[in-house]
């Protein structure tokens, strides 16, 4: 074989071997975000009741798994701030997230009335003229005055959500002295109205962290946020509720039962 046509097929060997290489290191990143799904589903489930979490060993024989694939869905883990390796003890439980149910319409406080005391701290309040995309949904007339308020919401004293809410004025005005900082606006609304709330119509997207919505939510600018917007509806159909509220994405969990209707 002449010394170039060697040279090419070398260079071909060795381009299939990074190639194999690369595939493997990609099969064991899939596998390993497989895993870490699978893992963070019990830790959220409370299937470790003690924080701790079995060795790498036991793991790697429950889900048939090699040991450089566990340590890597552990690594994932553990950059999401869900759990942490200390010395002498081994893989810790050190974050928590929340379930916040979308099949339900219902308060954060009552949401979350099991897992602590949910209080808001009113940073912004005030009728404001309303933005066209406000007015429309809200069914007000263009540049009317609705009632905008901005709340940080802690649990146990942990930020937990930034919400953003527009009200139609003549309902809003109702609710400037009432205790905002500890009762949920769903609450407010139904006693200042006398009329329960009937729907919601609710959008759920990822949205980053902006400079302000991170400084307030204690959490990295551009880390991940769950932006939910939610119009709500009094029982005969009115839009009375208009809110953008970002969850922090670390400490949030959304949830839902679903039903199949041909």
């Amino acid at each position: 074989m002449p010394p170039t046509d060697r040279i090419r097929d070398h260079a071909g060997q060795g381009a299939t071997t990074v190639a194999a290489h690369r595939a493997r290191r990609r099969l064991r990143a899939d596998r390993a975000r497989q895993l870490a799904d699978l893992i963070r589903h019990q830790l959220l489930a409370g299937t470790f009741p003690d924080g701790v979490l079995p060795h790498e060993t036991t793991l790697a024989g429950d889900y048939r798994a090699s040991r450089n694939t566990v340590r890597e869905a552990l690594d994932l883990l553990r950059a999401e701030g869900l759990v942490d390796r200390l010395p002498g003890v081994g893989t810790v439980v050190v974050g928590q997230k929340y379930p916040h149910g979308l099949d339900r319409l219902m308060g954060l406080a009552e949401t979350l009335r099991e897992h602590g005391r949910v209080t808001n701290e009113v940073r912004t309040l005030g009728p404001v003229p309303a933005p066209a995309p406000v007015a429309d949904r809200l069914r007000v007339p263009p540049g009317a005055d609705v009632l905008y308020f901005e709340r940080l919401r802690r649990l146990d004293g942990v930020p937990l959500s930034l919400d953003l809410t527009y009200l139609p004025l003549d309902i809003g005005t109702e609710l400037l002295g009432s205790d905002l900082e500890n009762t949920d606006v769903f609450r407010l609304l139904e006693a200042t109205t006398g009329s329960r709330l009937g729907h919601a119509e609710i959008t759920l997207e990822a949205v980053n962290a902006d400079a302000h919505s991170a400084a307030v939510l204690e959490t990295p600018r551009g880390a991940a946020l769950l932006m939910l917007e939610r119009l709500t509806h009094l029982s005969d159909g009115r839009p009375v509720d208009l809110e953008f509220i970002r969850f922090r994405g670390d400490r949030i969990t959304m949830s839902g039962l679903l039903h199949r209707s041909l």
